[in-house]
């Protein structure tokens, strides 16, 4: 019942992660009320993610040269490094504000059953990097989930047989502020008290 152009449009919003079909419609009629410049602003807005940004040479986080901001900034310890899953995950942790090191981004999880291993992330460049430098800590910072568990412990043992690292961490997990214990599940109140430290 739609032309064919709105349709595809449709069709492409459709695609992306936690859009569905009516959202997808309300957005290309959204564009479609709108200015051609505004929608050609978009347009190309959409088409500089593809012809502008690459991969961090060193990192692997997202970058419009050969080294992202945080890699060129010299003020940045070059001793400690936050591994993480996603690009998405140095945007989180640098919101957050407090870290002063260096990151290096996998490109995902160890998951078998996406048949994602530990060929697929970027585990061999992380070591690489670290016989060629001096990285006094490594802070293991995949998600709390299976999926980044089996991740930082298949890359601690890898650390630990190479011992190019003198400190190995993991990311404290527990009890987000402002909650109650009382709805918290078993796993994280134990991880909770676990991770406990002097007050």
């Amino acid at each position: 019942m739609l032309p064919k152009s709105l349709q595809n449009v449709i069709d492409e919003f459709s695609k992306l992660p936690g859009i569905g079909p009516k959202t997808a419609a309300r957005l290309a009629f959204f564009l479609l009320a709108r200015p051609q410049s505004a929608t050609e602003s978009l347009g190309q807005a959409v088409l500089g993610l593809t012809e502008n940004l690459r991969y961090c040479k060193e990192c692997y986080n997202i970058a419009e040269s050969e080294l992202c901001l945080v890699c060129q900034d010299e003020r940045r310890s070059r001793q400690l490094i936050a591994v993480v899953e996603e690009p998405l995950d140095v945007i989180a942790l640098e919101k957050a504000g407090g870290f002063g090191g260096l990151y290096h981004v996998l490109g995902g999880a160890i998951s078998p059953i996406d048949g994602i291993g530990p060929e697929q992330l970027r585990i061999n460049q992380l070591l690489e990097r670290l016989e060629k430098s001096a990285v006094e800590e490594i802070i293991l910072a995949t998600d709390p989930d299976f999926e980044g568990e089996a991740t930082a412990a298949y890359i601690k043992d890898k650390l630990t047989k190479l011992g190019v690292v003198a400190k190995v961490t993991r990311i404290a997990r527990g009890l987000p502020v402002g909650s109650n214990i009382e709805y918290a599940d078993e796993v994280t109140i134990k991880r909770s008290l676990e991770g406990r430290r002097d007050y």
